[in-house]
This record gives C-alpha cells, structure tokens and sequence, in this order.
C-alpha cells in the first residue's frame, strides 16, 4: 500500500518555525481579511467566469465515454449522474494543479519555490499535458493548503492551524496572474469539516475558487494526525457538496469541484452513498507516493472499482522517486489509465 508523504508532519518542531507563532495566534479565531480585497477579487472573478447559455450534452456524454478509456467495467463513465450546471470544467478540460503551502518549502511545491518560478514551473505541466492530449485545453490551478493538520494541538487541543487570509488573497493573486483556478484544502484533524468549510465562505463565493478535503487528517478517533490514517464518511463529503451547491445556486455561480483525497479503501467510507448535484462536480483523487506500478495498483484497488463521477492523480517530485526506476510518471502513462484522470496534481 502507498503512503502518502505527511506532509504534515507535520508542522511539529523545526518545520514551522518562522511561521508558527503567528498562525497558531490566529488559528482558533474566525479569519478577517481586508474587505476590500476580497471584494475586489470578487468582481474580478466574476467578469471571467464562464458565460455559456447552455450545456452541449453531447459534448458532456461524449468526453466522459472517451475518459472512460475503453473501460468494459460497467463502473466507467459513471452512470446517472447529472449534468451539471453551464460553465462545468469538468469533463471539458483537465485541471493540472500545483500543491502546497506558503510557510513551507517541504509540504509541496507550490510553497517551496518563489511564486514567479512556480509558476513557470507549473506553466512547462500545463504545455507537457497539453502536447499529450491536444484535444483536451488544459485548467492550470493552485491547490492551498488552507487548515493544515500539525503535531502541536493548539490552544482548542485540535492539532490544526488556519492559514492567514493574507496567504489566501495572495494564491489567488497568483492564480489571477495566469489565469488559473484555485483550490482551498482543508485538513480538520480532530476539527471537523462542519466547523471549518463555513470559515471559507466568502472564498468559495469566488467563481474560481473551488475545495479540497482529506480524510488523511479527519481524525475521528482522537488519534493525533499523523499516527494513523483518518477517515471521512459520505456524509461529510454529502455536507460539502451541498454547502457548495447552496452556495452555487444563492450566487448563480457555475459548478463548483470538490476534490477528495484518498489512497485507502477506509478512507472514504460507503462511497455509494455519495450524492451528485448539477451545481458540484467531484473528483476521488488518488494521492499516494511510490513507483509507478504501486501508484497504478493503489489507484486500480482504491479509485477504479468504487466510482463517484470523476477522478484525480497526484505526483511527487520528490517522494515518487525514492525507489526504482527512480522517475515521475509521465503524462503519456496517465493517460492509459481506466478511467483517465481528469485532475492531476504536483507536491
């Protein structure tokens, strides 16, 4: 079985030192970041948000038979689902999205290099994808780390930091300067997801700003993070997307993704259980590191036979190489995939 790098691991001693004392003193309070920034951003968005009268669900059935793969399953593409709101990305362009956290250059590559190399970086993925599948237009993102699961519990005992909101506003500038999407990843600890996602509101009431949840770090138990691997249920995820989805049809914006980690089988439980909706759009993303054929067969046991609507992979830089033959998956690889995924993702 994979395991995924921690990268959490966790924001204990040494890690976080320059930024700790000034997370852990604003991680229990509600974020209030200047108005007229997010205001701003707001309007910004919404003049680029998608303007199509109508979906094409030919398009929509088509492009979903063809990530399919061949697949003679039965699983793949997933049946009955509903078509989603004008404006989906999704089936119509691959995310490509670069991973991490602003205090941190070991919890993924978004926070590891500075934003103007990062996002050249992120730029030569986008062009390698799209030289690999020219008939699918490539979405570039920033997936942030927004609640960060750490060793150290914190004055509420809930081994969780909230980002500054000052960090939120400058992804998303980051994300504006090459028109990317973003993703805000919540890692609840021995939070829960019903007392963080509202946090994000004003965020996700951005045309395109979209979330992230991990069970990795939904420690249900009581266990710290880290010492074992978490757990979410399809209710929690069915209180995301509807949150989301109220969210979507309040403020007329276009569907929303909801990416869900997950490279265990216990990590997301009764995954048939989980409601689709027009206005949300989910994607069971397979995270686990290691050599290419372990991350195939974590993704053909834990994603391929339990099929929600679409699905993600994520690459290490540096984890994927530990052990022979000591490379990354290419994109070429990806794309022979049952079902291909539709959203990858660089740490």
């Amino acid at each position: 079985m994979i395991k995924r790098y921690s990268v959490l691991l966790l924001l204990t001693t040494g890690i976080f030192t320059l930024g700790c004392s000034e997370t852990k003193s604003n991680g229990n309070n509600k974020q209030s970041a200047t108005k007229s920034t997010t205001e701003a951003t707001s309007e910004e968005a919404a003049e680029e948000a998608p303007t199509s009268s109508s979906l094409d669900t030919a398009a929509y059935n088509l492009k979903n038979k063809e990530l399919a793969n061949g697949d003679t399953s039965g699983y793949w593409p997933v049946k009955n689902q509903p078509y989603p709101l004008n404006g989906a990305i999704l089936p119509f362009k691959r995310v490509v999205a670069y991973y991490g956290n602003l205090y941190s250059k070991r919890m993924g590559v978004l926070g590891e290099y500075a934003p103007k190399e990062m996002l050249s970086r992120l730029n030569a993925e986008v062009k390698k994808w799209e030289k690999a599948d020219p008939k699918t237009p490539v979405q570039p993102a920033l997936h942030y780390i927004a609640v960060v699961a750490q060793g150290d519990p914190g004055k509420d005992g809930k081994h969780r930091f909230r980002m500054p909101e000052k960090h939120i506003d400058s992804v998303i500038n980051m994300a504006k300067s090459i028109n990317a999407i973003v993703f805000l990843d919540i890692q609840v600890s021995l939070s829960t997801i019903r007392d963080e996602l509202p946090l994000f509101e004003k965020y996700l009431k951005l045309p395109n700003v979209h979330l992230g949840i991990d069970p990795e770090f939904s420690m249900k138990t009581g266990a710290k993070p880290g010492s074992r691997i978490g757990t979410y249920d399809a209710a929690d995820i069915n209180y995301c997307s509807d949150y989301l989805a109220k969210l979507v049809k309040a403020d007329k914006l276009p569907p929303k993704i909801l990416v869900v980690h997950r490279f265990t089988r216990k990590m997301v439980t009764n995954t048939q259980n989980i409601k689709l909706r027009p206005e949300v759009q989910v994607v069971m993303h397979m995270d686990g590191w290691g050599e290419p054929e372990l991350k195939k067969g974590t993704y053909r046991h834990f994603i391929f036979p339990e099929p929600v609507q679409f699905t993600g992979f994520k690459l290490f830089y540096k984890n994927d190489l530990k052990k022979a033959p000591n490379r990354l998956m290419t994109p070429e690889e990806l794309l022979k995939l049952k079902p291909q995924p539709v959203y990858i993702q660089y740490q």
